[in-house]
């Protein structure tokens, strides 16, 4: 068993990582293991994906299908309920409320939520304070901070526009910020929910659809390009396998095996 950190940076697109002239994201991918066309669930939309993410199936099974939730009318067990069940610390940092019906209630250590997300350009910044506070000194297990201002400012300014690639930079700085503070015991899964187009997101245009994914840590390889095909839905299998917990019978999707060692 190990521990591991999920970041999330919503709707960001792969092919903003070079326009914007990012640094942290393609470090991470020379020290690990990486994508740069994994894809989304329809609808691509924040909360369905997230959902996904955490419950390793699409939409039409957990029947979330926009950023209103809906309880699960045949319920899975997620991530989080997989990992409380084995005892172990998990630990949420986010700000965009929504994303407190991931996991049910009473099973999470630690959560944190701030309203920041539409802070120009500082909104996730908090965050990742908080984060930097608690991870080192607690040491949960598990650890998820989500950072929401990129797909804020593709809404303000349209995908791939100057202002949006300023904020993807930004991001990418703070996500330095965050990975430079972990201890390096810890094993990191970044990746976006969805991408975008114009001022939206939803469809299955590949600029909704496409995204990042990349991990790191000990036992993944390093400078690795992944051959699979991966999705929303092997996330919550791969770590699972880096926490030592079970695969629910029910998820769908596959531990990515070929970035370990």
């Amino acid at each position: 068993m190990s521990k591991a950190v999920l970041v999330m940076i919503d709707g960001l697109r792969p092919d903003a990582i070079a326009a914007a002239g990012c640094k942290t994201l393609p470090e991470l991918q020379r020290r690990g293991a990486s994508t740069l066309t994994a894809r989304s669930v329809m609808p691509s939309v924040t909360l369905p994906c997230h959902m996904s993410i955490f419950h390793s199936v699409p939409p039409t099974r957990h029947g979330v299908v926009t950023n209103d939730w809906m309880p699960m009318a045949r319920p899975i067990p997620g991530l989080i309920e997989q990992a409380k069940y084995e005892g172990l610390h998990t630990a949420f940092f986010y700000n965009w409320e929504q994303l407190r019906n991931l996991s049910l209630p009473g099973s999470l250590n630690y959560s944190y939520f701030r309203k920041t997300v539409r802070l120009f350009p500082h909104g996730d910044d908090t965050t990742v304070d908080v984060a930097l506070d608690y991870i080192p000194a607690e040491l949960p297990d598990f650890a998820f901070v989500y950072l929401g201002t990129t797909d804020e400012m593709g809404h303000v300014t349209g995908w791939m526009a100057d202002g949006y690639l300023e904020q993807v930079a930004y991001v990418d700085g703070q996500l330095g910020r965050l990975l430079a503070g972990l201890p390096e015991e810890y094993s990191v899964l970044v990746q976006a929910d969805h991408g975008g187009h114009d001022r939206s997101h939803g469809t299955e245009m590949d600029e909704d659809m496409t995204i990042p994914w990349m991990i790191a840590g000990p036992g993944i390889r390093q400078g690795y390009t992944i051959q699979s095909p991966v999705s929303l839905l092997e996330t919550a299998p791969t770590l699972a396998r880096i926490l030592g917990v079970p695969v629910h019978e029910d998820w769908e999707g596959r531990c990515v095996d070929e970035v370990f060692v």
